[in-house]
């Protein structure tokens, strides 16, 4: 995309303070010189990013966890995702790892999809997204605070689901059209 007239609309960060470190998230509060030269405070959320998988096998099945968010107070069907361990982590390797943690698969075959950032407006958290194949099983082994169902669902469902505003998770929606485009376009 064109990027051209970024300067009349580029912020300068002048001054950051930390005020709050969380388990996931670490606000900081943030002064900003505007293009107008004004001063102005803004609120980020720090959050050391994440790896999200879509894991497809050969018989065209999508895995899919489901699971309950204490942030919105339900349940979600979501792709395999989580946090990486530490900044810098690899993301492919906290693709693999959060993959075979919350459903006991591992794949053979790798491709990235995409980069995300998830809430731009407030957060700096980035979600790499890949799709995995050649999948074979095992023994899932999620974190002692994870609770997930694990869902076999037929990748076209899982896709038209997305598209129909069924899933409302964003990292899945994206992930699963992302997906179901590459494997159109290598068909």
């Amino acid at each position: 995309m064109n990027n051209s007239g970024d300067e009349r609309i580029l912020e300068t960060i002048v001054g950051r303070e930390r005020v709050f470190d969380g388990l996931i998230l670490h606000i900081d509060h943030v002064t900003a010189k505007l293009p107008n030269g004004k001063l102005a405070k803004r609120e980020v959320a720090m959050h050391v990013g994440a790896s999200a998988v879509v894991p497809v096998d050969a018989e065209g099945y999508v895995y899919l966890v489901r699971q309950f968010r204490a942030p919105i107070e339900q349940a979600l069907v979501e792709i395999p995702a989580g946090k990486l361990d530490a900044p810098g982590e690899d993301r492919l390797l906290a693709a693999r790892r959060e993959l075979h943690e919350e459903t006991g698969l591992t794949a053979g075959r790798w491709d990235h999809l995409c980069d995300i950032v998830t809430t731009p407006g407030f957060s700096n958290e980035k979600i790499s997204l890949y799709l995995a194949r050649d999948l074979r099983r095992g023994d899932a082994a999620p974190d002692e605070d994870e609770f997930l169902n694990l869902l076999r669902v037929p990748f076209a469902q899982a896709v038209a689901a997305a598209a129909r505003g069924e899933i409302p998770d964003a990292k899945t929606v994206c992930a699963l059209l992302l997906a179901d485009r590459r494997m159109r376009e290598e068909a």
